[in-house]
């Protein structure tokens, strides 16, 4: 029995000192440069009611380390935490090129690929995003909650609620 227990130790300390490799060497390849587009938190866990662990200036020079949900983990003159997205602008401080941040800000699409990124998406995980097919029984039930523009004019009356100028959709669309 002894001997058994010898062997699997054995056997795992390789393993575990090879996982520990492959983490770090993922984790340094993962970090990029960034640099906060505004004065924030820097927060323990990425959660916005998580503890503070410090703050970042605007046009503060970060690494970004990891991302999770709308979150990254930065490193800054000021410590290490986590940061909105929103927050912070990938790529070199002080480079900058206004033509192509339009565009990026026009399109979504971020990174040298050219990924279409969304922050906000809440109670779907990237499996769901992606596994997404089209229903049509579901989107039926989510048109039954439209409304007129007669009865929304009236709701809004009732209300006491001003008008504001809004252009609604064609009642006939076509679908896909």
């Amino acid at each position: 029995m002894r001997r058994i227990l010898i062997v699997v130790l054995c056997l795992m300390v390789p393993l575990g000192a090879g996982m520990w490799e492959a983490r770090a060497a993922t984790e340094k390849r993962a970090a990029e440069e960034g640099v906060a587009l505004k004065a924030d938190k820097l927060l323990a866990e990425p959660f916005a009611d998580a503890k503070q662990v410090g703050a970042i200036a605007k046009g503060d020079a970060l690494t970004i380390l990891d991302r999770k949900g709308g979150w990254y983990r930065v490193k800054s003159s000021a410590g290490q935490g986590w940061v909105r997205m929103l927050s912070v602008r990938r790529g070199e401080a002080g480079k900058s090129n206004a033509a192509k941040d339009v565009a990026v800000l026009s399109t979504g699409r971020v990174g040298t690929g050219q990924i279409v990124s969304t922050t906000g998406v809440r109670g779907l995980s990237e499996a769901e995003l992606k596994a997404a097919r089209y229903d049509e029984k579901e989107l039926k039930k989510a048109e039954s909650f439209g409304v007129s523009k007669k009865d929304a004019s009236q709701f809004a009356e009732k209300g006491g609620l001003l008008a504001r100028g809004f252009n609604y959709l064609p009642e006939n669309r076509g679908r896909p």
